[in-house]
């Protein structure tokens, strides 16, 4: 299938309810942008709850580390592998400042976390696309932790950790304002890459040229009486520098008497 804009931004709609206004801002930016690559992407995670998150936080673990964890409510699930090393209230997941993506695949149902996959054909890893663009959002990528790389998560945690934001600590008005000025600048930016932006340079030399080529040096014989006629009626300021199709039109028009007087 087609994939649009509009059926890829669905496909996240849910996943954002609840994020914090400026990152909700910066995510909607980056599917956009995204998908303007040509590569389109699905947010897996946004909000989560502090039951969903000890109930991820339980696989891979036994009943007894989750006691340990004082988490002897939550159901072991120890036949999987660990997802994280965080528990409820312990990540930035649950105060709305992080998101976790997939890559959509053609087909609009079907994700992907194939770090390798080059589905535009770029030359590029479509994950690594998908994580420069986020970064020029002000996004800090998972995949850049040391101890625990978490490859699909992005957050926007302003500076806070989860102990203050635990504590009722939240972003300042300034530190808001600064982060959707950099969403907007972003927005306004050039998406081309640098062999786009050479090809698209060469080619405005090409057009300056071919309109430099076009001019005439001087008007055609044939043509100075209607270009006198045109100027004389008040519908041309100037007929100087103009091109073999410019002093034909003029030419067609004067006969056709249009800059006669109460014509």
């Amino acid at each position: 299938m087609t994939l649009t804009l509009e059926y890829v931004q669905s496909k996240s709609a849910a996943k954002l309810n609840g994020l914090l206004p400026a990152v909700r801002a910066a995510t909607e930016a980056l599917i956009t942008r995204c998908f303007y690559r040509g590569v389109p992407i699905v947010i897996t995670q946004g909000l989560r709850t502090i039951a969903e998150q000890d109930a991820l936080y339980a696989q891979g673990r036994t009943q007894l580390e989750l006691n340990n964890a004082g988490l002897s409510h939550v159901i072991a699930q120890p036949g999987k592998s660990k997802v994280t090393n965080a528990r409820g209230g312990y990540s930035n997941h649950n105060f709305g400042v992080a998101i976790d993506f997939a890559l959509l695949l053609p087909d609009g149902k079907n994700v992907s976390w194939d770090m390798k996959r080059d589905g535009n054909g770029d030359r590029q890893a479509d994950w690594a696309e998908v994580v420069e663009e986020a970064k020029k959002l002000g996004f800090a990528w998972g995949g850049d932790w040391v101890s625990f790389k978490d490859t699909p998560h992005f957050e926007m945690t302003f500076g806070l950790t989860t102990a203050q934001y635990r504590a009722g600590k939240r972003p300042t008005q300034a530190q808001i304002d600064a982060a959707f000025k950099k969403i907007n600048e972003t927005e306004g930016d050039n998406a081309m890459t640098p062999d786009e932006k050479a090809a698209f340079a060469a080619l405005k030399k090409q057009v300056a040229a071919l309109e430099k080529n076009a001019k005439m040096a001087t008007i055609p014989t044939w043509a100075a009486v209607a270009c006198e006629n045109a100027k004389k009626a008040g519908l041309l300021d100037t007929t100087a520098d103009g091109s073999y199709d410019f002093y034909r039109m003029v030419t067609i028009m004067d006969r056709a008497g249009l800059f006669k007087k109460g014509a």
